[in-house]
């Protein structure tokens, strides 16, 4: 009597702390509002399984909890039952995939009219490279990256001259234009995560994985690393600002070009040799 009372206690109590608990999602700020639908159903489907498992459970300790005389009835098989167990355990499942299949097509198709950016991480701080005014990024490397070049930004790419770069500092992104997030890691396994974005993916050295996304409101959001990167993991943090357009325009225009680094100055010289060079 005590072991299925707590058993139903222990349901009472799982479904309460997850219908009054105050840690929540926070506020959504883009477009991946499917992401927690996604989320509420699988919730809805595991938290009905568990409490239909959990009070099961609590029934048998109960209905059959030992008598004087009782006899345990023998039954290692029953057909029937397993076509149910099978069938509904195939549609829980399949109710569960389909929604994340659906949002990850989406997640992974990035409209025509995005722009592109870059997130480059190392141990222990991130920097950002945004295209100029030709609108594109110039190609990237670890092998360009040095002191006067932290990005590896191709010195011997032109479209990446007026690539706009913010070594080790905020990120800020115009309101309601989507964004594709190219992702690159200078060191070890990194992970760009802004949790009111609720999109997120890892940084693999040597690979260039990406995400997109709309922000929705302005703000100023936290980056999280989500991925176990060193002993310096846990400050591994920065901000993304959220501005409106004319805000935004008038931010980029003060930030400096690769063309006016060291390392895209040194270059441009050379070009500039080469061409007046009879």
């Amino acid at each position: 009597m005590i072991v299925a009372a707590s058993l139903v206690l222990i349901v009472l109590f799982s479904v309460g702390f997850h219908l009054f608990s105050p840690w929540w999602w926070t506020p959504i700020a883009s477009n991946w509002g499917y992401i927690d639908t996604t989320l509420v159903i699988t919730f809805w489907i595991t938290g009905a399984v568990f409490v239909a498992v959990v009070l099961f459970m609590a029934w048998c300790v109960f209905r059959y909890r030992h008598k004087p005389g009782r006899v345990a009835h023998y039954e290692p098989e029953s057909r029937k039952l397993e076509i149910w167990l099978i069938a509904l355990t195939a549609l829980g499942v399949a109710a569960m995939l389909a929604p994340g299949l659906v949002v990850w097509k989406r997640f992974i198709t990035v409209p025509d009219d995005a722009t592109e950016i870059e997130v480059v991480a190392q141990q222990w701080y991130w920097s950002y490279r945004l295209p100029g005014v030709d609108g594109r990024l110039g190609s990237s490397g670890t092998e360009w990256i040095d002191f006067d070049n932290p990005l590896g930004i191709n010195p011997h790419d032109r479209f990446g001259a007026d690539d706009v770069v913010i070594d080790s500092g905020d990120l800020h992104l115009p309101l309601g234009q989507p964004v594709r997030v190219n992702l690159r890691s200078v060191d070890v396994l990194h992970d760009f995560y802004v949790p009111e974005f609720r999109a997120k993916m890892d940084m693999v050295p040597g690979m260039v994985t990406y995400f997109w996304f709309t922000p929705t409101r302005t703000g100023e959001f936290e980056v999280l690393c989500a991925e176990l990167c060193g002993v310096g993991h846990g400050v591994m943090r920065g901000y993304v600002s959220i501005d409106e357009p004319e805000d935004f325009d008038s931010w980029l225009g003060e930030q400096v070009t690769f063309a006016g680094l060291p390392a895209g100055g040194a270059v441009r010289v050379a070009e500039t040799a080469e061409e007046s060079d009879p």
